[in-house]
């Protein structure tokens, strides 16, 4: 790994702060997470750089669009979805009194817990695994599939607050020292009843994305006065739906109940447990438990020829925490793949087929996916050649064969990689019903065979979505790399699937081939290794300081990589770890627009040829570049698909894109990739950080290095951090076939 022909070092740049980036900035607050400002950018609807209390205010009203956009339509199916769910739940169980304001499942957790506190019943007497799924499959909602090349496509516009709304959340937030901006996130979060909610219970503010507890406390003080305290009712249960919403946005879709209680006494809350059971009993919570809390009778023990051993550790209890919103979501889902599961029939001679893939792993994959309903397949990059395989195999037998990547870049290689570009969606575009078969009769999804890649992308959310829009027989293969980084979303549902071994799994023994290959997959096992790079396939330039790192980082975008590669610059991609700081995807935007495209950003801080991502829904980011602007809002060129965003959504959901976080760049690829670590993000770096990031470029690999030995220290030490979750657990207790039968 070695300097470019004709690269000097350079002391020079831009003149930025040398001062040690906060957590939040550099992303580094948990190895292995979302980067916190990704997540207020990406899984947040992209905030606008403000305080806290002032973002997420500029989801202006817009008038409806004749047709649903693809971010619309997928929400709207999400909502639908959790309506169901819950209707099947409260059909399933009458409510049991366990508090004023608690029915269904949340009064049979609350009462467990109460039972297991007291000592009056085991907890393993409420907490039974789930019976088999036998019910038909639900119809996913139906959907007129619009042409498939839209142009020009709106963006996702907020659902139009109506004036008198907006004008009374305004005087409430006015009289608690508010800022006006949040009348209309307010309304989107709360609804039209948004100021007697206020009024009445000022926490509520909560709920608005970027709102903090100090701040809600301060618009409740100037509310209430002399009413407020730290262990008002109303405050400790906006605080444990808060603390739910922020580790929702670390991945989690639980957490461990003493987690939410240490959370609590951190903010001034004298008794958490009893705030903890007042929001359970207000249904702002569900509660769960996870393992075993009794030993089995002796009587049991004796018939299976078992002796009790007191120096035998039992797994401890574990009780958890969690939003109905995911906790339906995990339960539907799993529902959903044992369905796909029990609902496979044996299907027509797949082995001429398989004889015919193109490589062994290839091979094993037709085999695999011809006797199950659902596979889980795992490999590198080159490894997406088997799933093209495989829907190329299923075509050639007359079946219904697609593939969704994460992104519009994925399924254009996929299309490439298939020789037909029917066969490949992206998976919101699937969806949405923008891209794909369409829907047939009952609501499902026409097709009998889907491919998902960049499967740890997928959210708990969305494939609950996905899984429910399948019909019965249909064949689900999840594939993707297990080594990348997470989902945006709640849930690690890629993960569970492998954890829980409830499905055939497929290896691929495909190596990803070159210098950038060898490099990566020493990454993933926690081998950080030079690599012979004859080619100057990988390069390493060394800086000293964050100033440096903008400066190396122009240098290489704009004249070193295309004279050596001749790839020009907009096929190039900066990667670095988060968006603050001196060396964060601001500062690094700023000064790659000033060298490749400069100029006064006429709209909204824009010009046209300025590269962009765009985010459209929350875990979503779009890259694309701006076309034009007019008084119908930006228009970009996103990866061939023209996007109009509205004026009022710029400012929230447009970002310049010639530098990115490695959670946007997840399931795309550049020709090269410069990667940018500047000392101050030493303490964002994780294996799968690193992995991603290193993964990006197809020809070329730039590291712009500057946090000496915690490269390597984290790629052999930090792991990814683990996520809580619900799906494994709800996997593992869902039976087999074989054991069914």
């Amino acid at each position: 790994m070695t300097a470019l022909p004709g690269e000097t070092p350079g002391t020079g740049g831009t003149d930025t702060p040398q001062d040690a980036v906060s957590p939040d900035e550099a992303g580094a607050q948990e190895p292995g997470a979302p980067e916190p400002e990704a997540e207020a950018e990406a899984a947040s609807d992209g905030a606008a750089e403000a305080s806290p209390v002032e973002a997420e205010t500029d989801a202006a009203e817009a008038s409806p669009a004749p047709e649903l956009s693809e971010a619309q339509a997928e929400l709207a199916a999400q909502r639908e979805l959790r309506e169901r769910i819950e209707q099947r739940k409260a059909a399933k169980a009458a409510p049991i009194d366990a508090g004023a304001g608690l029915s269904g499942t949340a009064a049979d957790l609350l009462a467990a817990v109460r039972a297991v506190e007291s000592g009056e019943k085991a907890g393993s007497a409420f907490f039974t695994p789930p019976a088999a799924p036998q019910a038909p499959r639900r119809p996913a909602p139906a959907a007129a599939p619009p042409p498939r090349t839209p142009a020009p496509q709106a963006a996702p516009a907020p659902k139009a607050a109506s004036p008198e709304a907006l004008d009374a959340v305004r005087a409430v937030l006015v009289a608690g020292g508010a800022p006006e901006s949040l009348a209309r996130p307010a309304v989107g979060a709360l609804g039209e009843q948004a100021a007697e909610l206020l009024h009445a219970d000022p926490w509520q503010l909560l709920a608005v994305p970027g709102v903090r507890p100090e701040q809600a406390d301060g618009f409740a003080r100037a509310l209430l006065g002399a009413d407020c305290g730290p262990d008002d009712g109303r405050r400790t249960a906006a605080l444990v739906g808060w603390v739910l919403e922020r580790a929702a946005l670390q991945g989690h879709t639980a957490l461990d109940a003493e987690a939410v209680r240490a959370a609590l006494a951190e903010r001034a809350v004298s008794d958490p447990d009893a705030a903890v059971r007042e929001a359970v009993e207000e249904g702002v919570a569900l509660l769960f438990q996870e393992g075993e809390d009794e030993e089995p009778e002796e009587d049991e023990a004796a018939e299976g020829g078992l002796a009790p051993d007191a120096d035998t550790p039992r797994e401890p209890v574990r009780i958890l925490l969690g939003l109905d919103r995911y906790a339906l979501a995990e339960e539907s889902l799993a529902d959903g793949l044992a369905r796909l599961v029990n609902a496979c029939e044996k299907a027509a001679d797949w082995a001429e087929a398989a004889a015919a893939a193109p490589s062994p792993s290839a091979a094993e994959l037709i085999r695999t996916t011809a006797a199950a309903g659902l596979v889980a397949h795992s490999g590198g990059e080159a490894a997406r050649a088997e799933p093209a395989a495989l829907i190329a195999a299923a075509r050639g037998l007359g079946l219904r064969a697609f593939g969704a990547a994460h992104s519009e870049d994925g399924r254009r290689r996929l299309a490439a990689a298939t020789g037909d570009p029917d066969t490949a969606v992206t998976l919101a575009g699937l969806l949405s019903g923008a891209q794909g078969p369409g829907r047939d009769e009952d609501g499902a999804l026409a097709l009998d065979l889907l491919v998902v890649l960049d499967a740890p992308q997928l959210d708990v959310e969305s494939a609950a979505v996905l899984v429910e829009a399948l019909a019965d027989g249909a064949r689900l293969v999840l594939s993707g790399d297990p080594g990348v980084l997470g989902s945006a979303g709640a849930g690690r549902v890629f993960a569970d699937v492998l954890a829980a071994r409830t499905c055939p799994q497929v290896v691929s023994r495909t190596p990803d081939p070159g210098p950038i290959g060898e490099l990566v997959s020493g990454i993933g096992i926690g081998e950080l290794n030079q690599v012979d790079a004859p080619g100057k396939e990988v390069v390493i330039v060394p800086v000293r300081d964050a100033g440096e790192a903008v400066h190396r980082t122009v240098q290489l975008v704009a004249d070193s990589v295309p004279r050596a590669f001749s790839i020009p610059a907009d096929e190039t991609q900066v990667i670095t770890v988060g968006h603050g700081g001196a060396a964060g995807t601001r500062v690094l935007n700023e000064a790659l627009k000033q060298r490749l495209n400069p100029g006064p950003g006429r709209f909204g801080g824009f010009d046209p040829g300025d590269r962009v991502v765009h985010v459209p829904a929350p875990g979503r980011a779009v890259p694309g570049v701006v076309r034009s602007a007019d008084a119908e809002g930006l228009h970009l060129d996103c990866g061939g698909v023209p996007v109009v965003v509205p004026q009022e959504r710029v400012e929230s959901s447009v970002r310049h894109g010639w530098a990115l976080s490695a959670h946007q760049a997840a399931g795309m690829r550049w020709p090269a990739a410069v990667v940018v670590l500047p000392g101050d993000a030493a303490a964002g770096l994780s294996r799968p950080w690193v992995y991603t990031a290193f993964g990006r470029g197809e020809r070329h690999l730039s590291v712009v290095h500057g946090v000496d030995q915690a490269l390597p220290h984290a790629v052999a030490e930090v792991a990814a951090q683990e996520r809580t979750t619900r799906l494994r657990p709800l996997l593992e207790a869902l039976p087999t076939p074989d054991a069914a039968s």
